[in-house]
């Protein structure tokens, strides 16, 4: 941890316009891309102006939420966050950073320094820990040194899925469900061993995995895939084992599979429910010795690799079925690891909708109507995130400022007489064993106030509960302040 003593700041900060520093003939070194977190105006204000003075381009957020926010939208070389915030704090901040941009730095400041924070903060990844008041020359040093040694922060990495160029949208929510899925995968990416992930078709289970290898020890080396439902079988061993020159007709030379080519790194067996039975012992044998020989060699070769293994069908039923080895099932779920589906997650789907608009607006981000994301709100989405990326592509592509429900189909995520009630429709979005009543009832709370078309007295006497319950439910849960709730 960094000893230095650090002088006093200046106590009053002026209320300077950061970008009027420049109006004197200043000329700045090559921008670089900072992003100030802290919950005091006038730190942030003066680390702002002292940034751009040395020839920064900054951003600023006035806590963990909004930086994070920021975060997913930029690209950034250093955060400096302070630590303890109201709505967080910058442990949190530094573990988003961590994983959509492992090699952006941080450095955290604090005007409560202890040995435990500092520990917490130099295990977690922090590139430097500060104690307020701070010298920016002090930070600019500090700053200036961690970049020097590390690479400029990449974006956030853009994935395909299903033709839709997601920027990391499985970190994209905070419900109860997502949040766990994601701490699960977090805290088993740093164990060398293979993982099964289970999921429904477009719920981001390669982006997952890509997000696993990128907390791993292995982020350095290469990240492979292959879709075992992609090649016909007598193409597929080839695909992975390779195949020696002259194994068959018309190989004139010898090629490596994927096996080889992620030799230090991780594997990703896509879709590996479609592997055909009689290819499973060969890759079991690969799996277990590590070790494997291609197409018409007799030569065996061993490979230093982490599989991970996705699937949307039940392997365990499969087993039962004879469709699946269980011994290659056991030796693939080492680490089992799931995804929700979107239904399971409705708190998630307008921060997902804003997100695609957001990606996909070539200009200035259109306005989503109400009547639009009551749609959203209501459909079950059995296309899971693909589904949504997909809508919120084309809603895009034919609106203007504002996205309404005239770019959906005639009868698409249409609302009709024979609508589920909010009871209904709760079962089918998301009440399963696993999710938090905290959660059931809020989503109940939003369902049958959109079903009221937000009449408060009339979503009360539904429920069966006091209007003044309804009320204090609306403000505890922090329902959006989009909606227009009334009174009758």
């Amino acid at each position: 941890m960094n000893q230095a003593v650090l002088r006093q700041a200046e106590p009053n900060y002026p209320a300077v316009n950061p970008a009027a520093i420049f109006s004197a003939g200043m000329k700045p070194i090559p921008p670089r891309q900072v992003l100030v977190v802290d919950d005091d105006a006038g730190m942030r204000a003066a680390l702002e102006i002292s940034f751009l003075r040395h020839g920064w381009r900054v951003e600023t957020a006035a806590g963990a939420t909004e930086a994070m926010a920021k975060f997913r939208r930029g690209q950034h070389a250093l955060i400096v966050t302070d630590i303890r915030m109201p709505d967080g704090d910058g442990f949190a901040v530094m573990r988003e950073a961590r994983v959509l941009a492992p090699r952006t730095a941080v450095i955290l400041l604090t005007a409560f320094g202890s040995v435990p924070d500092a520990v917490t903060a130099m295990r977690d990844g922090a590139c430097d820990y500060l104690v307020k008041p701070v010298s920016f020359d002090q930070l600019e040093r500090a700053a200036q040194q961690i970049l020097s040694r590390t690479p400029v922060a990449e974006p956030a990495a853009k994935e395909s899925l299903g033709g839709a160029d997601l920027a990391a949208p499985n970190l994209v929510g905070h419900s109860p469900a997502w949040l766990r899925a994601l701490d699960r995968a977090r805290q088993v990416a740093g164990i060398d061993a293979d993982i099964l992930i289970q999921a429904e078709s477009g719920t981001g289970k390669e982006l997952l995995a890509r997000m696993v290898h990128r907390l791993s020890p292995r982020r350095e080396r290469p990240f492979i895939a292959v879709n075992c439902a992609a090649f016909p079988e007598a193409l597929l061993e080839s695909e992975l084992f390779g195949y020696a020159k002259g194994a068959f007709t018309g190989a004139a030379s010898a090629k490596p599979g994927k096996f080889e080519l992620a030799h230090g790194g991780t594997l990703l067996l896509d879709e590996v429910g479609e592997l055909p039975l009689l290819l499973q012992p060969k890759l079991l044998r690969a799996l277990q010795e590590r070790e494997f020989d291609r197409l018409g060699d007799t030569r065996v070769m061993k490979v230093d690799i982490r599989v991970i293994a996705t699937t949307n069908r039940s392997l365990e039923a499969m087993v039962k079925e004879g469709a699946f080895r269980a011994d290659l099932y056991y030796r693939l779920n080492v680490i089992p690891l799931s995804l929700p589906a979107l239904r399971e997650r409705p708190e998630d789907v307008r921060e997902l909708a804003e997100y695609f608009v957001g990606l996909y607006a070539a200009g200035a981000a259109p306005v989503m109507t109400p009547e639009f994301l009551a749609r959203l709100l209501h459909h079950s989405w059995p296309g899971n995130v693909r589904e949504l990326a997909n809508l919120m592509r084309r809603a895009v592509a034919l609106s203007g400022a504002e996205i309404g429900v005239e770019v959906f189909e005639p009868g698409e995520l249409n609302s009709s007489p024979c609508a589920p009630s909010p009871e209904t429709q709760i079962q089918t979005e998301g009440m399963r064993p696993g999710v938090s009543l905290e959660c059931m009832e809020k989503r109940l709370l939003e369902v049958t106030l959109d079903a009221t078309g937000g009449n408060r007295s009339r979503a009360a006497e539904m429920l069966g509960v006091s209007l003044r319950t309804v009320r204090n439910k609306i403000r505890g849960y922090g329902l959006p302040s989009r909606r227009s709730y009334v009174h009758d």
